[in-house]
């Protein structure tokens, strides 16, 4: 009898020690494959920084002269481009990351394009790293939010700007910033107030 209960103990003790071993150590598959969902894949750094031109950013990003050719535009509204009161200075924020910046810019340069390449106002591209590690006077000084963003800007004034997604089509509504017709923030996010506000005398394309 006192070898039974001898035996039944200490099979006991090793059921309760393998019971706890098991709730206390992690399985290594669940761990494993709890940091592979959660952990974030790296990001590339933006393939150009600071100053650029059209020729820069095409070179290094094939896909957004693809997205030029693939561009459905106003013809009739990008010829106009060719024909607005000269002076004016429109300043472009973009990132090479960015799908946003590709489709807007690819589709304003096929509009660009419909106009022979001449326009009789000024074109400075500006490419921006992500927002978490831009300079913090981009926001402070430009109130720059969103990419990409079109300022444009006569005799030193902001007229109005394009921010992210063009609502009417990036070419509409450079030409309502240009004419006059429209002024303000020009967007379809509808945290930024819309098509933008006509100006006096003048009325929405929206």
């Amino acid at each position: 009898m006192n070898t039974l209960r001898f035996l039944f103990s200490l099979a006991l003790s090793g059921l309760l020690l393998t019971l706890f071993a098991c709730a206390s150590a992690p399985d290594s598959r669940q761990t494993t494959q709890t940091a592979a969902t959660t952990a974030e894949p790296p990001r590339e750094p933006p393939s150009l920084l600071g100053e650029v031109t059209r020729e820069q950013i095409e070179n290094a990003e094939p896909e957004w002269v693809r997205g030029e050719v693939e561009a459905e535009i106003d013809a009739e509204a990008a010829r106009e481009l060719a024909n607005v009161a000269p002076g004016a200075e429109v300043r472009v924020y973009l990132g090479t990351w960015c799908v946003d910046s590709r489709r807007e810019l690819a589709r304003l340069w096929r509009a660009l394009d419909e106009t022979g390449g001449m326009v009789p106002f000024e074109i400075e591209y500006l490419a921006v790293d992500r927002a978490a590690n831009r300079p913090p006077e981009l926001e402070q000084e430009v109130g720059l939010r969103y990419v990409p963003t079109l300022i444009v800007s006569r005799d030193g004034e902001e007229v109005g700007r394009i921010v992210e997604l063009s609502p009417n089509g990036i070419e509409r509504d450079l030409l309502g910033l240009l004419t006059g017709e429209l002024s303000g923030t020009v967007s379809a996010r509808e945290d930024l107030g819309g098509a933008g506000e006509p100006a006096e005398g003048g009325e929405s394309n929206s």
